[in-house]
């Protein structure tokens, strides 16, 4: 190595590797997306983060990301050469050119730290917009295609989207960079270091026939074999990851649904019920651990024995040389540094299995969200159109999942002001109308048309976001009314004790009691003053005098909206003009009320 043109030399070098790496890069790149099924999963959900037209950020970022991991490859060079160097040094009892040496390394230690942190800033800048994009990305489709409630509809419907959209995500950028480059990396340096231990290289006798240049064929032989037996001891690993993160999943699952149960829970006393449950989930949970843990040791146990082993070949080989005054000891410590880096880099694969494995199992599950988000937005649906001020209903069909007739040819035509009361026994199909309107229930036929105003359904469990009270009230627009237009509604509805807590963030699903909930949904209807207002059960939760004041409030308030209620009540039928009996198998009967 010439230490004087280190760096013009250097910059050539990179210049070259880095444009035959770049192509090679994308040709495999190319190649896995085209001709394995993990490398189309990889590129569905990396072919429009890279894509330039879209942005050339990610571009950038990954070209420089590769432009340091092929410095870092030029670094390690420069490293073993300098090795040779000081290590002759010291067995010449050069001290001249020991400090000289010293001297260089602390330049090449400097620039390799350098190297080295300016690296880790680009990978996780990548990681972190990569993650920024797949998260909104995925997040969109899975609430643009109504995923969340219509996969229920689905027969292969996924588990567990939440922590596919939150931990999956981050698995899969981070391990894709990490194997991606470090593949880079690996490649790199065997090309790089095999020509280094080819010119340090000697022949090997064995069994009487000379091999010459025997490090090269012994390393590549060496690591071709173990590799091989390092992928069928792993290769369970990528169900066992898979299995891990969906009981995890499962178990995390159940927690959860504990909290948001857990008053109904304390009042049945099913602590010992939901003690089993859980403990059930975890065992689930312990039982693949172990079985990641049983087959982990055997991996590990021959990487690392294989690793060892690998250790003495160089000085196999090279002792005898050095003794004979064949080599020197600078070349017998670069011989052992090539050999370990060629060898090395020729593990990466094997020794990284257990990582792939982990991002195939990761594959698969953010393979699988997608693809639910797709399905669920192919499902069938009854779209409802805007046009004129009336809510028009001809000839509709619901059925359920399974074919059966729930409606059949329902006609009906409610005005502005007019109120329509739905009832039946249970499981005739009521609710399900009500999801049919509100173009939710994927399995209808017919055509139902809305005025052009806004619509609002109140369910008999109201959902509140997230958030300040304000935006409570708001949802699902943005909170833009007057405090004293809020607090005049919450007064309404008999909450106007909550008149001075608008802007209080907490989650007030817990807060209130699920009457409050139901009333401040109607307080929400007075803010946004709908053209029409479906309410399923919506008062179920309320005494029949606050019924009563409420119902009556919607009709003084909103007198030209159309109010289309689901109910069991009695007192329900003076509040509507209209009702539809639903008689099960399809039947149905319209009839009129006094309100």
């Amino acid at each position: 190595m010439d230490w004087n043109n280190v760096v013009w030399d250097s910059a050539v070098w990179l210049l070259k590797a880095y444009v035959m790496t770049a192509v090679v890069f994308v040709v495999v790149i190319v190649l896995l997306a085209r001709f394995t099924k993990w490398g189309r999963q990889f590129w569905r959900f990396a072919a429009a983060y890279f894509n330039p037209r879209r942005s050339p950020k990610p571009l950038v970022i990954l070209a420089v990301l590769l432009l340091f991991t092929v410095f870092a490859v030029r670094m390690n060079v420069l490293f073993s050469y300098w090795s040779n160097d000081f290590y002759d040094s010291i067995q010449n009892l050069d001290e001249t050119a020991f400090w000289h040496f010293l001297r260089v390394f602390a330049f090449l230690a400097a620039i390799h730290v350098v190297r080295a942190l300016i690296e880790f800033l680009i990978g996780q800048t990548l990681d972190i917009d990569w993650r920024v994009w797949l998260t909104h990305h995925l997040t969109d489709d899975w609430l643009d295609s109504r995923a969340y409630y219509r996969d229920r509809f689905l027969d292969d419907a996924i588990d567990n989207p939440d922590q596919r959209i939150q931990a999956d995500i981050t698995n899969f950028v981070t391990t894709a960079r990490v194997l991606s480059m470090g593949a880079v990396t690996a490649v790199l340096s065997i090309v790089s270091f095999t020509g280094i231990l080819w010119d340090l290289s000697g022949p090997m006798t064995i069994f009487g026939t000379e091999i010459p240049r025997a490090m090269i064929f012994l390393v590549f032989v060496y690591v071709l074999v173990t590799t091989l037996v390092a992928f069928w001891i792993g290769k369970p690993l990528i169900r066992l990851n898979f299995l891990n993160e969906k009981l995890n999943a499962n178990f995390r699952y159940a927690l959860i649904r504990v909290r948001e149960y857990g008053e109904s829970i304390a009042f049945y006393r099913g602590e010992n019920v939901e003690r089993r449950t859980l403990a059930g989930r975890f065992a689930h949970v312990i039982r693949n651990m172990w079985h990641i843990v049983f087959r982990t040791l055997k991996f590990n146990g021959w990487n690392l024995s294989v690793n060892q082993t690998a250790v003495i070949f160089p000085f196999l080989i090279q002792g005898p040389r050095l003794f004979s005054g064949q080599v020197s000891l600078g070349d017998v410590m670069q011989t052992s540094t090539a050999f370990s880096q060629v060898h090395d880099s020729l593990s990466f694969f094997r020794e990284s299995y257990d990582d792939f494995a982990s991002f195939r199992a990761t594959l698969i599950r953010l393979t699988g969200l997608a693809n639910d988000n797709m399905h669920s937005a192919a499902l069938p649906i009854l779209k409802t159109g805007k046009s004129g001020n009336e809510l028009d209903v001809d000839k509709l069909d619901v059925r359920t999942p399974s074919g059966a007739t729930l409606i059949e040819g329902l006609d009906l035509t409610v005005g502005p002001g007019q109120s329509l009361l739905v009832k039946g026994p249970s499981g005739s199909g009521k609710t399900t109308l009500l999801r049919t309107l509100a173009d939710l229930w994927p399995y209808a036929d017919g055509t139902v048309s809305r005025p052009s105003g806004d619509a609002i359904f109140l369910s008999q469990r109201p959902y509140l976001p997230l958030g300040s009270l304000r935006t409570a009230l708001a949802y699902p627009s943005e909170p833009t009314a007057a405090d004293g237009t809020l607090r005049e509604a919450l007064s309404k509805v008999s909450l106007g004790n909550l008149g001075d807590r608008l802007d209080e963030t907490a989650d007030w699903t817990r807060i209130l009691s699920p009457g409050e909930q139901q009333r401040l949904a109607f307080a929400r209807v007075l803010t946004a003053r709908p053209a029409v207002i479906f309410l399923d059960e919506a008062t179920s939760a309320i005494d029949e005098g606050l019924e009563h004041t409420l119902y009556t409030l919607l009709r003084s308030e909103l007198p030209d909206s159309i109010v289309v209620s689901v109910g069991h009540r009695s007192t329900l039928d003076q509040f509507h003009s209209l009702g539809v009996e639903l008689e099960g198998e399809g039947r149905w009967t319209e009839t009129s009320l006094v309100g």
